[in-house]
């Protein structure tokens, strides 16, 4: 095992100018955030609480363990969007400890347009749930939403990944023996209604919780009858009359209460102490803000960030000589055993064989995987194109697709084009993806795509017989240098939900932990490679 020496210091010159920079981008993740926590806003929240009820964010503090940790899912979900009516997508996602025992809560938040379902709201929803699957935790459901948001109903209702894949996930995980818990602390309405009532158990707070397929509205309109939502569908009814839900709760702290209780019953165990004793880096994890150029075209000191990372600083290198713009080799974070691949460069051929080659025997051994992003892409030219690069690197996006060892990613500075797949993005299934906030990601940067649709534009005038100036193809090419820079952000990245935070650099070895400890617990599967183009 080699320890990873780091040459840099917070005396050296540039350190205090990066750590600078990097406190401006922290700044802004950091407003993104006040947003997000501050829901639907001060009169939105004072109406809630007016009518008794927990704000979402306490109802969560008051389920958890007392001095425990949530790790949020998604929390800048919505950022910039929908005309900013819908902060954190309207709904509160993530994974904290309930007796003892990991659980992802997913909590609307009625301040936010009355915790009505945006078409991110269900993305993030589905997101946590799929979190829930793959690491076999229960799930439990604050429910407290007026359904689907009426004007977007066709980007919500119809399709596979819209609302009807909540109550598909809730059935599906029931059936793995994942328990399915819900607390109706509010309206539940319309198709809302079937996740409570497809929930393994369910509480209904008395005076506030209502269920029902449709409201007294369109219960007069449909019927002529006139009847209030308690009658209608209140906590008395449905546990008394109905049998829709199982447990009748006077306020919301009774009913967090009785879900702390269905969750403390015996059940396999869902997260598993480290199989090493954890060892703190030989370099405080602190000094990555200084480390980051405050110039992105400057290069990421790829093993500086690993002495930061890793237990102990030490990782056992694999075919340290050989396709050295990639770094790959195995360690340990938190005591966790896991193999890491982080870009010290453009992927070529070789760097493309040697991690599939990695892959593979962290696969056979059963090692996690960990993907730190800072890759411009594969390298392009006559010559690679010819020496069959295509091939070499699908062999690496093939190896990432079919491992099915836990995988993780953090985009630490650019992540862009095939270099993104390669380096296990969204599409390719990591456990947990989050992004730096210094970090990038596009199908290229701003320059290249503002120079090749530049040469295309040029190629379709010339074809006309008229000339693009240089001062006209400038003017042509600065609009998209512009919104390809707000396009590639971590913020704008984490609004869509294509990464599930915006991590801070010190904060790494602490997420990775926690996602490590959850992935030695969870069932493990077996890989089966496809074929590999030789």
């Amino acid at each position: 095992m080699a320890i990873l020496r780091s040459s840099l210091r917070a005396t050296d010159p540039d350190f205090a100018l990066n750590a600078a920079a990097y406190a401006a981008l922290r700044e802004q993740v950091s407003e993104a955030r006040h947003t997000a926590l501050a829901g639907g806003g001060r009169k939105a929240c004072e109406a809630h609480l007016s009518r008794n009820k927990l704000l979402p964010r306490h109802r969560i503090n008051a389920l958890l363990d007392p001095g425990t940790s949530f790790l949020e899912l998604g929390q800048l979900a919505g950022d910039g969007m929908y005309d900013g009516a819908a902060p954190s997508a309207g709904i509160i996602t993530g994974i904290g400890m309930v007796e003892g025992r990991p659980c992802v809560v997913m909590a609307n938040d009625a301040t936010v347009k009355g915790g009505t379902y945006y078409p991110l709201t269900i993305k993030k929803q589905i997101r946590a749930q799929a979190a829930a699957r793959e690491n076999a935790l229960p799930c439990i459901y604050l429910v407290d939403s007026g359904g689907a948001f009426l004007p977007l109903q066709e980007e919500i209702f119809p399709d596979e990944n819209h609302f009807g894949k909540i109550f598909r996930n809730i059935a599906e995980m029931s059936s793995m023996g994942i328990k399915q818990v819900a607390a109706v602390m509010g309206a539940c309405t319309a198709g809302g209604a079937y996740i409570p009532a497809m929930c393994d158990e369910t509480v209904i707070v008395q005076g506030n919780g209502t269920i029902y397929l449709g409201g007294p509205q369109l219960v007069q309109a449909a019927t002529g009858e006139v009847v209030d939502a308690q009658t209608l569908g209140g906590a008395d009814v449905h546990t008394r009359m109905s049998g829709v839900a199982d447990h009748f709760a006077h306020d919301d702290l009774h009913a967090l209460t009785i879900v702390r209780e269905i969750i403390a019953r015996p059940g396999p165990a869902a997260s598993a102490a480290p199989p090493l004793a954890p060892v703190a880096p030989l370099y405080d994890p602190s000094e990555l803000y200084g480390l980051i150029p405050a110039n992105p075209k400057q290069p990421i000191p790829a093993r500086e960030i690993l002495a930061r990372l890793m237990d102990g600083s030490e990782l056992s290198l694999y075919r340290e000589r050989y396709g050295t713009s990639l770094i790959c080799g195995t360690g340990a974070i938190g005591g966790y055993p896991v193999g890491v691949l982080i870009n010290d460069g453009v992927l070529f051929s070789e760097s493309a064989q040697k991690a599939a080659n990695f892959i593979e025997l962290c696969s056979q051994s059963g090692i996690p995987l960990l993907f730190l992003h800072n890759i411009s892409g594969f390298m392009v030219g006559v010559s690679y194109e010819q020496g069959g690069i295509a091939k070499d690197g699908a062999k690496m996006v093939n190896a990432v697709s079919t491992s099915r060892v836990p995988k993780f990613s953090v985009v630490v500075g650019g992540s862009y084009g095939a270099g993104a797949y390669a380096m296990c993005g969204r599409a390719f299934g990591p456990r947990l993806m989050a992004m730096w906030p210094n970090a990038r990601t596009s199908v290229m940067g701003g320059e290249q795509a503002a120079t090749v649709l530049a040469l295309v534009r040029e190629e379709q005038l010339a074809r006309k017989g008229q000339a693009f100036t240089a001062e006209e193809a400038e003017a042509f090419k600065q609009p998209i240098r512009d919104r390809y820079a707000d396009m590639s952000t971590a913020t704008h990245a984490a609004s869509r939900l294509w990464v599930d935070a915006v991590l801070d650099p010190a904060d790494t070895r602490a997420w990775l932990t926690l996602g490590l400890s959850l992935a030695a617990a969870s069932p493990k599967q077996d890989t089966r490679f496809g074929v590999f183009r030789m």
